[in-house]
């Protein structure tokens, strides 16, 4: 019988609906049926939301995964208990430390395969810039711990995946890294992504820029120039490639099984194709570290926290996703 694989799940931003769609997670069993969920968070943060999300859970504080019970009542946790005062909705830099903290003890576990994989909750820009924490975001964060530069970022909802060849960029910076070069380089690793998460079949469409792809000049030259060449460079290097393809259809089309995965160019392009598909859905995993990683992609939503009031279906879906790939993962 395959054992399940311990998932480490960072509860986020302690201010923010991070702790709670946790607990919204962990109240449903089929959780429990796909992996052992272990938190690593506050336990004082979650216990004082029990009552606001109406569960009753017993707190298992442990030192390592291997002490976790794995039971469906239970929430596994590693303890951070240095936390001062809190307010939920408010940015403080005790509580950007301390999710980073969180994620730091996560990607060790993970490293040190106690954890086969980590799903995370939401942290706040602003908290970490006020903790000093030399990181804009999770990915950034990741890679500076794996010691990995530029890791990729793939979207998943229902069967549609996507690829951001690049990502927090002014739109103006982002098409300047639209080069030949950048292009083949991503659909190769991209490649090589889809290949370490056991999909056999990947077909790659790229996304175009400019309305129709440009129409051979006519509204833009960037297809021509670079996009195109660079799609032929990975074609020769024996990757499934086609395109540019007009970014209003490129989406619906991978969606419906023409694509295996799509290439956006830039960050609201693929973002807003996967949300308006499914916004709860929308998955965030990132690739090419030593370690799976999935994630939410929405924000703390200072404006509900501590409300119990904050979806869990995000959260519930990137732990279901961080199961479903794990195996693939273990001891790489």
């Amino acid at each position: 019988m395959r054992m399940k694989p311990v998932i480490a799940i960072t509860m986020g931003d302690p201010a923010g609906i991070g702790p709670e769609i946790t607990l919204g997670s962990l109240n449903k069993k089929e959780i429990y049926d796909l992996c052992t969920p272990v938190v690593i968070g506050n336990a004082r943060v979650l216990e004082n939301l029990f009552s606001v999300k109406e569960v009753n859970f017993t707190l298992n504080k442990i030192e390592k995964p291997s002490e976790a019970k794995g039971e469906f009542g239970t929430v596994d946790i590693i303890d951070f208990p240095d936390l001062p005062e809190y307010e939920f909705g408010q940015v403080n830099a005790a509580n950007g430390e301390a999710a980073f903290q969180y994620i730091k003890h996560a990607a060790e576990l993970c490293q040190s395969n106690e954890a086969q994989a980590m799903a995370t909750a939401p942290i706040n820009k602003e908290s970490l810039k006020a903790a000093k924490v030399p990181y804009i975001g999770h990915t950034e964060m990741l890679a500076g711990i794996a010691d990995i530069d530029d890791p990729l970022t793939m979207f998943e909802v229902r069967n549609m995946r996507i690829f951001f060849l690049t990502r927090h960029l002014s739109l103006k910076d982002a098409i300047g890294q639209m080069t030949k070069e950048r292009v083949h380089d991503y659909l190769v690793r991209c490649d090589a992504a889809l290949q370490q998460l056991g999909v056999e079949n990947r077909k790659f469409a790229v996304a175009g820029l400019n309305p129709h792809s440009g129409e051979n000049g006519l509204f833009g030259t960037e297809e021509m120039d670079e996009i195109k060449p660079g799609i032929e460079l990975a074609k020769e290097s024996g990757i499934d490639a086609v395109g540019p393809v007009p970014a209003d259809s490129v989406f619906f089309q991978a969606l419906n099984g023409r694509y295996d995965a799509v290439l956006s160019l830039y960050h609201d392009q693929g973002h807003i194709a996967a949300k308006m598909t499914d916004f709860h859905r929308t998955i965030s995993i990132t690739n090419g570290l030593p370690f799976l990683r999935t994630s939410v992609d929405h924000g703390t939503a200072f404006d509900i926290a501590g409300q119990g009031i904050a979806s869990s279906v995000s959260m519930e879906e990137s732990i279901k996703l961080a199961a479903k790939y794990a195996p693939h993962f273990v001891g790489k």
